[in-house]
């Protein structure tokens, strides 16, 4: 009945990121971060923790499909078998492969392998999130592909230009986990990074800035060259006064920081955005320190990319096509007509998890094995190589990318073990298994490249002067990302971070702009750009550039599964080939509305103390500036104080290191088997989420502070809600939880009536099936040590008491105390920024006395005298 754990690697973007997976007698169900992983950290993000979900999906692909029709495997080898002697006889004349972004050096190795068999074979890569120009830079200025990795731990000051590092791209995990060690403050002598971020839409990454300019896409351009000739002791640039005064200060404290500074493009930005980020760390002498240039991960070599694919489609060079993995007939923009080239081909094959859009029209479709079924190997965006190994066998027919590679090498009976054993053959055995354990392989990193900036930027030059009109910025949708994540029913009801919409998507636009078009939350418009129009609902976002519109990819789905086909526009069809933003875009107010769904109606604070919070001179000024508004501390209780003589849990949430990235209410969702309910249920207010994370925002709408605030139950030593149960259901344990004992919950909901913080959840409806007969494969996505709830109960956080109670037992049997930090609960083990601290408050060594005695330490509504074990440290 015990758990045993495994290190394998998630697939995030192309790339690794190190993961522990607990199994349960042969069952996967909850991952977590691998500590030793680069890319991790042991962390998580709320997209990792949903693989157990997408294991267990129903609506997966079971069984291979020829033109739609339920077929055999060995029906498939029998027609591959006719491809690849067809392939050998032509020198694979006519054929071609379409591949995701990858860095497994094991499936480069078989497609190298296929194109020394087949001279003529053309292999394309689809990547919709791709970055072209990211590329294009270091080719221009260096002659060869490098990619850069930061060293935020060692930056003093940082500019961001409309790069959002903590929400996005492969190091995003570890980038946050240094950018937060950097800026934890807990005395007035302690030092922090400043963060200054530019950006074309609202991001996580903006929302944690010290200071922060919200500008359309195009002129982000004239803000790198203005800095650039400023380092440079020139004058350039263009820009408003504010733009002027804004970009003064930044210089100075860029110079002041020197080698300890650091400027971060963002990797969908002009070429020459990128090239100037990086001669002005050149300047200021980072290279080396805090910026490092390798040499890129994902080093496939390709013919070309959709756009070259359907292109040779259409001039009669290519007949036939094999897709792993991607599903470009969701992906393509309009403008490629990707429909009428792969209904023109002799032959399609497609590989994937679902059948999506592309597998419909293919003449064969070949399920994909699941990540955490297969055997294969990636790498992180460090380079480090990192085995991946399956905690199950395939669940269904599933087949791995190596295995059809392999097919198509003409090797007809394959093991994904084997092929990925083999390309590792230089290891021995016990490197092997120390491999498969550590879930890293030592030194495997990239080596730094030594580089020269050159001053002309390698020819690159900024746009002549910024677009007028309406600008579209695309972005993918957090949860989502380009649609693959759909179907992930715990993603679709995850509250996006900054607009909190759940089960479908927006576009977004500034205060001014809606003002100016006359248009509300909800009201559908009318995006048009490049002879192309979409249909969105608006959603007003404070802090968001004006005369700019933000649109996300992921949803819109026509194809692939149920959850899948939400709520939703699609934005592809407006997209350009690889472009990231757009000019001269026309908005057409509707005369219709569509439901946006948000879990947060209010979003300022209205003078409350909830999140406390004060600049660094501020608080060197005053230490005790959370005191400012607190109440008197109350003493008296009507009731006697109960002798906690043994553990008294606590837990205490710091402010300044929350990113709002909604890791550890996936992760709290994951562990604990809460239920998700529907965009119908979500729309009533009846999420079941134990954990959510508030954002405030306060100040003027054009330019606000944001904040995040974490809020779980509180476990109130004096909890409103327990006096109020009529049958003993919510109790108080002896170790100072605030229990539910389910099987005595009759469903009052006057203890949710009665707490404060709202955070007790209740089941309306039905959510999960006990009926066996209806049990589908998703029953095996439950965490066996949390019961399941059913109709008319009341469910709320337990500071995850099953990991309490394991913890308690081992200590007994070894006859000892329990640790400190020995019990850690799922949202503080995913928290990439470690702002989650839990121990035992009796322990006057523990952690969280440390972090209680901080003289940021206040509670939540303390005025109320409740006595929340949980607090929070200031921001």
């Amino acid at each position: 009945g015990k758990p045993v754990h495994y290190a394998t690697t998630l697939s995030s973007d192309g790339f690794g990121i190190g993961a522990i997976v607990e199994s349960h007698e042969g069952r996967p169900t909850k991952v977590e971060g691998n500590p030793d992983h680069p890319a991790s950290r042991g962390a998580t993000d709320a997209v990792m923790q949903v693989a157990v979900l997408t294991l267990f999906d129903p609506d997966r692909s079971r069984t291979p499909l020829k033109d739609g029709e339920p077929a055999a495997y060995g029906d498939f080898l029998k027609d591959m078998a006719a491809l690849v002697s067809r392939w050998a006889a032509s020198q694979g004349h006519g054929g071609a492969l379409l591949v995701e972004a990858t860095t497994s050096p094991t499936a480069a190795a078989q497609i190298d392998a296929l194109r020394v068999r087949y001279p003529e074979l053309k292999i394309y890569r689809q990547d919709p999130l791709a970055t072209p120009a990211a590329e294009a830079v270091s080719r221009a200025l260096f002659g060869s592909s490098l990619t850069p990795i930061y060293r935020f731990d060692r930056a003093d000051v940082i500019l961001s230009l409309d790069a959002d590092f903590l929400g996005e791209g492969p190091g995003r995990l570890a980038y946050a986990r240094d950018l937060a060690a950097h800026r934890r403050v807990r005395s007035p002598n302690d030092r922090m990074s400043r963060l200054y971020v530019v950006e074309s839409t609202s991001t996580i990454t903006g929302a944690a800035a010290d200071h922060r300019l919200a500008i359309k896409p195009s002129e982000v351009e004239s803000v790198a060259a203005g800095l650039n000739a400023a380092l440079a002791g020139q004058s350039g640039g263009s820009g408003s006064a504010i733009d002027q005064a804004w970009r003064t200060v930044l210089v100075d404290d860029l110079r002041a920081a020197g080698r300890n500074a650091l400027v971060v493009a963002g990797a969908h930005q002009s070429a020459f955005v990128q090239a100037a980020a990086l001669s002005a760390n050149a300047k200021l002498g980072a290279l080396g320190n805090t910026v490092e240039l390798i040499e890129p991960p994902d080093a496939l070599q390709v013919d070309g990319d959709l756009a070259a694919l359907c292109e040779a489609i259409g001039d009669g060079a290519i007949d036939t096509v094999v897709v792993l993995g991607a599903n470009p007939l969701h992906t393509a923009p309009a403008r490629l007509d990707a429909h009428k080239a792969f209904s023109s081909l002799k032959l399609l094959v497609h590989h994937g998890l679902y059948r999506d859009e592309t597998a419909f029209p293919a003449h064969w479709h070949v399920p994909a094995a699941h990540e955490l079924e297969s055997w294969s190997d990636i790498r992180a965006h460090d380079g480090a190589a990192s085995l991946v190994q399956p905690l199950i066998k395939p669940l269904y027919d599933g087949k791995t990318m190596h295995e059809l590679l392999a097919v198509f090498g003409g090797q007809f009976e394959t093991d994904p073990l084997a092929i990925v054993r083999q390309h590792w053959a230089a290891l021995d055995d016990d490197a092997w298994r120390k491999a498969l354990r550590d879930g890293v392989m030592s030194n495997s990193a990239a080596r730094p490249v030594s580089v020269t900036v050159p001053p002309d930027l390698g020819g690159l030059r900024p746009a002549a002067k910024a677009a007028d009109g309406i600008e579209i910025r695309f972005v993918a949708d957090p949860w989502l990302r380009d649609g693959r994540f759909a179907n992930a029913s715990w993603l679709q009801e995850l509250p996006r971070p900054l607009t909190k919409i759940v089960w479908g998507n927006a576009a977004l636009i500034s205060p001014v702009t809606a003002e100016r078009l006359k248009i509300a939350n909800g009201k559908v418009i009318n995006v048009a750009s490049n002879g192309v129009n979409v249909d969105a609902p608006a959603w007003i976002m404070p802090g968001h550039p004006d005369e700019t519109i933000t649109l996300s990819f992921g949803f819109g789905r026509k194809a692939g599964s149920v959850a899948a086909l939400s709520e939703g526009y699609d934005a592809f069809p407006l997209r350009g080939t690889a472009e990231w933003m757009a000019t001269g875009a026309v908005i057409t107010p509707r005369e219709n509305s569509a439901r946006v769904i948000t879990t947060q109606h209010h979003q300022a604070m209205e003078g409350r103390a909830i999140v406390r919070h004060a600049s660094l001179d501020a608080f060197r000024q005053d230490p005790d500036f959370v005191r400012k508004d607190a109440p008197p501390d109350p003493t008296e209780s009507l009731y006697p104080d109960w002798p906690y003589d043994q553990e008294a849990w606590a837990m205490a949430i710091d402010l300044s290191a929350c990113i709002g990235c909604m890791a550890c209410v996936s992760a709290c969702q994951a562990e604990n088997n809460i239920a998700t309910v529907g965009p119908d249920e979500c729309e009533r207010g009846r999420e079941m989420h134990w954990l959510r994370v508030d954002r405030y925002y306060a100040g003027p709408l054009d330019a606000p502070e944001t904040f995040f605030q974490p809020v779980p139950c509180m476990h109130c030593e004096k909890a409103p809600c327990e006096v109020v149960c009529p049958v003993n259901a919510t109790v108080h344990t002896h170790d100072g939880l605030n229990a539910q004992v389910y099987n005595r919950c009759i469903g009052t909901r006057y203890c949710s009536q009665n707490c404060p913080y709202k955070v007790r959840r209740f089941n309306f409806l039905d959510h999960q099936s006990f009926d066996k007969d209806e049990a589908g494969p998703e029953q095996g996505v439950h965490n066996p040590n949390v019961s399941v709830r059913s109709r008319g109960v009341m469910e709320k956080c337990t500071y995850c008491v099953q990991r309490i109670s394991a913890k308690r037992i081992q200590a007994q049997i070894e006859n000892r105390d329990i640790a400190d930090g020995e019990v850690v609960t799922a949202c503080q083990q995913a928290c990439p920024t470690q702002a989650i601290t839990f121990g035992d408050r009796n322990r006057k060594d523990a952690k969280v006395v440390r972090e209680k005695s901080a003289p940021q330490n206040y509670a939540l509504l303390e005025e109320l005298n409740t006595r929340p074990r949980t607090t929070y440290l200031g921001k």
